[in-house]
């Protein structure tokens, strides 16, 4: 969630002021709620870790959504207390993929390919809306630039799931799914580490300025 860029107009930097932003942002929280409960759903219906590790990105997605928009306009020890709140939480859930992903290794049975190919197009096409509801809005602060890079990332990795899909069905073995799994798991903790630390560092600048 690092990267910042500004508009050329006056050299402003748009940080989330505006109506249509806020619209667009409570649009995108909705879809990723609906899309966490239906694919943490079919995560268990189908035994796909991937599918579950997907669903966890839609609901941290939710929060880090929130919290931006909560955020905005705040004061930067606010901003900053948000992003350490956010990077504790991926981490949680980054403990939390690896761990189920080591059981399921253990558990004789094949994740349903069928319903995770489904699952994971309607996560695509989902993630691709909330892309072009925040497409106008991709040049801003940390905060508005990381939403923006968070849902087109999410879309990537949607492709990912359905090419676990897949591998389990030609295969006929779970390591696929598996191998999904454990790298969305990795890309968790590791956004968590660059959260923690850019919030921690922002939290310094505020406490010695």
């Amino acid at each position: 969630m690092a990267g910042c860029c500004g508009h050329d107009h006056e050299n402003v930097v748009f940080e989330g002021m505006s109506a249509a932003y806020r619209r667009a942002l409570w649009a995108v929280i909705l879809i990723n709620g609906v899309m966490f409960v239906v694919e943490m759903a079919a995560g268990f219906g189908a035994g796909s870790m991937a599918l579950k590790a997907d669903a966890l990105d839609f609901l941290a997605d939710t929060a880090t959504y929130a919290l931006s928009f909560y955020v905005i306009g705040k004061a930067a020890r606010v901003r900053a207390g948000a992003a350490l709140f956010k990077g504790i939480s991926l981490a949680l859930m980054g403990l939390w993929v690896f761990g189920s992903t080591a059981y399921q290794v253990l558990v004789v049975g094949v994740p349903e390919a069928a319903v995770m190919g489904t699952v994971g197009v309607l996560a695509f096409v989902a993630n691709m809306a909330s892309v072009g509801l925040l497409f106008r809005f991709r040049d801003g602060d940390a905060n508005v630039r990381s939403v923006w890079l968070c849902s087109r990332n999410d879309a990537i990795g949607n492709i990912a799931v359905v090419l676990a899909a897949g591998g389990v069905w030609q295969s006929g073995t779970g390591w696929p799914d598996l191998a999904v799994a454990g790298v969305m798991a990795g890309l968790f903790c590791w956004s968590s580490f660059q959260i923690i630390r850019q919030g921690m560092s922002e939290m310094h600048a505020v406490s010695t300025a």
